[in-house]
This record gives C-alpha cells, sequence and structure tokens, in this order.
C-alpha cells in the first residue's frame, strides 16, 4: 500500500491494479478490499482500479476527524493525485462521501456507482419496511457497537449477507474488530445514520447511478423506487444482486460509463485538435 499525506498529517493508504480508466472504490468503513476482490479483479482487466482505507481505518492513519466533509476531501486528494476524473464505486458510506465530493467538485467525478448503500439515506426508507427505516433498530445498533462491538457487526453482517454461513459472518466479524476500531465504528455508524445527502444527490443528475437488488433486508427494493422519485435525474437500476455475489453486474454498469467517458473525452481532444 502507498501513503498519500494530508495537509493534518494523516496518511491515507492505497493500492492500484490494472491500466486504463480510473476507477476508485470508495468502500464502507468497515470493510476491507478483500470483500469485493472480484469485482476489483474483473475492472482490473481494462481500466485501473484503486482502493483506500478510510482514515482511522486499516493501514491509515488511526485517527480523525471523523466527517463527511473531511472524507471528501480526503478522496478528492487522492483522485487529484491519480489524474481525474474517476467513476467511484460508492459502498454504504462511501457513496456519501463521494456524493458530497462530486456535488463539490465535478471535474473529479465523472460518476458515482452505488451497488449498496443509498445517499438520499433515511428519507427514501421512510413508510417501508426496511431495517434502515426503524428508529429502534439503529438505535439499538448503536446502542450495541458501544457495548458489544463484535455482536452489533455480526447482527449487520448476517442480516445484510444472507448467503454467508456462520463461520463465515463470524470471520468477516473478526477482520472488522482487527480493520475499524469500536470507537470510529460507532463515531462512523452515527454519521452515516444522520446524513442526508439528498441536495448533493440531486445536483449530480445522470451521473449517479444507483444499483439495488433487494435481497439486502436493509435497503429493499422499495428504497430503490422511492429513490427514483426522489432523485428524478438519477439512473436507478433493480438489479439482480450485488457487487459480491455478481460482481459482473457491477463491473458492466461501470464499463458502460467509462466507454461512454471515454470516447467523450477523445472526440473532445480530436475536435481541439
Amino acid at each position: 500500500m502507498e501513503k498519500l499525506r494530508r495537509p493534518d498529517g494523516v496518511e491515507i493508504a492505497w493500492g492500484s491494479a490494472g491500466e486504463g480508466p480510473l476507477v476508485v472504490l470508495a468502500n464502507q468503513y468497515f470493510s476491507k478490499r478483500d470483500v469485493f476482490r472480484r469485482l476489483l479483479e474483473d475492472l482490473a482487466a481494462d481500466h485501473t482500479v484503486v482502493w483506500y482505507d478510510v482514515r482511522g481505518t486499516g493501514e491509515s492513519t488511526r485517527t480523525g476527524p471523523y466527517d463527511l466533509g473531511t472524507d471528501a476531501d480526503d478522496l478528492g486528494a487522492l483522485i487529484e493525485h491519480l489524474g481525474p476524473p474517476a467513476v467511484v464505486i460508492g459502498m454504504a458510506d462511501g457513496c456519501n462521501r463521494a456524493v458530497h465530493l462530486a456535488a463539490a467538485r465535478s471535474e473529479l467525478v465523472s460518476a458515482i456507482v452505488s451497488p449498496g448503500g443509498n445517499p438520499v439515506g433515511r428519507r427514501a426508507a421512510e413508510g417501508t419496511d426496511a431495517l434502515v427505516a426503524s428508529s429502534t433498530v439503529l438505535g439499538a445498533l448503536v446502542g450495541m457497537m458501544q457495548t458489544d462491538y463484535r455482536g452489533a457487526l455480526n447482527t449487520i453482517f448476517a442480516t445484510s449477507n444472507p448467503d454467508l454461513s456462520d463461520a463465515e459472518v463470524r470471520e468477516r466479524v473478526t477482520t472488522t474488530v482487527e480493520y475499524c476500531d469500536q470507537d470510529v465504528g460507532v463515531e462512523r455508524f452515527r454519521l452515516w445514520v444522520h446524513d442526508d445527502s439528498i441536495e448533493p444527490a440531486l445536483a449530480l443528475g445522470d451521473r449517479l447511478w444507483i444499483l439495488q437488488h433487494g435481497t439486502n433486508p436493509w435497503f429493499t427494493i422499495e428504497i430503490a423506487r422511492r429513490t427514483a422519485e426522489l432523485l428524478p435525474d438519477c439512473n436507478v437500476m433493480e438489479v439482480e444482486n450485488g457487487p459480491v455475489s455478481r460482481p459482473d453486474i457491477t463491473a458492466g454498469v461501470v464499463r458502460r460509463i467509462t466507454s461512454t467517458v471515454f470516447a467523450g473525452a477523445s472526440e473532445a481532444r480530436q475536435a481541439r485538435n
């Protein structure tokens, strides 16, 4: 992993593979890139694929501040360092930080693809039976994360990944505890719960792609349909499965975007010449 030093002294750890149009994985704060290994390997065949550890986790400096503004600035600095623009794959809170960045600095992000999460936040879940719509469930999880971090993670992983065995869930929990300390996990979970990124998401228009598969009880397919109403210019797609079970689906959407962006850039260069 390489390190990008930020003005406050924090170092952001990042790695890359492949060659081609730039794609950056803005992962959720509690997962290592290994969870999405097959997606990254697929895209690395014809893209420059970059992953990084958000501050406070993994090999990045284990210190804050922890807020979406700082996270967006860190992501923006990484893309600037690599050479923009980038297509960002945003997972969970990673989608939120990417949306904030893209709305503020459109030249850095050509598109955001979110196959796991929703930047509109709980507003899109209101009135649905999705777990994220329940204040009681979320409040209980915050309390559990404070007192029984491993137990809370076990609940999150078991409910959001029904295909995982008990042993696989336990392994994911152990990896996460090593990757993200409890105090950071609690603070970042609260940050994600309370964020509502509808205004910056609206500003992105059709540069935002949300892929919803409906097998995750935290984000039901009904949320995707509500999101399409709240963000009328956004590309909301109902797909067969998520980026872990079916990485080819997410990779196909990314290729569809990068081929269009690359063709447009080539035409612009030819026009200038």
